[in-house]
């Protein structure tokens, strides 16, 4: 089983790979959260949020990552699928990230598509 340890180490990695351009104004950082955390859209159980970005004007620009989340969703998983995983919703939140910076909105669009087929 992956710990939020090793999980920790993994996106610090990963984040150590990315252009130096990507932070731009993420003064909160990336944060890896033990919490699990259900989307107020889901059904039952069956959907978790990984990630979120989030803008305010009193604390800024961050990211989080849930752990509680890929824990659920991923119990057994190997470590390789599981970096693959947080690399794939770490860089989902740094779109978001960039597309604010630049005043765009097509993958925050994107994600309201997605849930919408989701709901049905």
């Amino acid at each position: 089983m992956i710990t939020i340890e090793d999980a920790q180490l993994m996106l610090d990695e990963i984040a150590e790979e990315l252009p130096p351009e990507f932070f731009k104004e993420l003064n909160g950082g990336i944060l890896l959260l033990p919490d699990q955390k259900v989307s107020p859209h889901a059904r039952e159980d069956d959907l978790y949020i990984m990630g979120e970005y989030h803008h305010s004007n009193s604390m800024g620009r961050m990211i989080y990552i849930y752990f509680g989340s890929f824990q659920q969703l991923y119990p057994e998983i190997p470590r390789e699928r599981m970096k693959k995983k947080l690399k794939d919703t770490l860089l989902h939140e740094f779109t978001h990230h960039l597309e604010s910076l630049a005043g765009e909105r097509g993958l925050e669009i994107k994600d309201q598509e997605q849930l919408k087929r989701y709901k049905g």
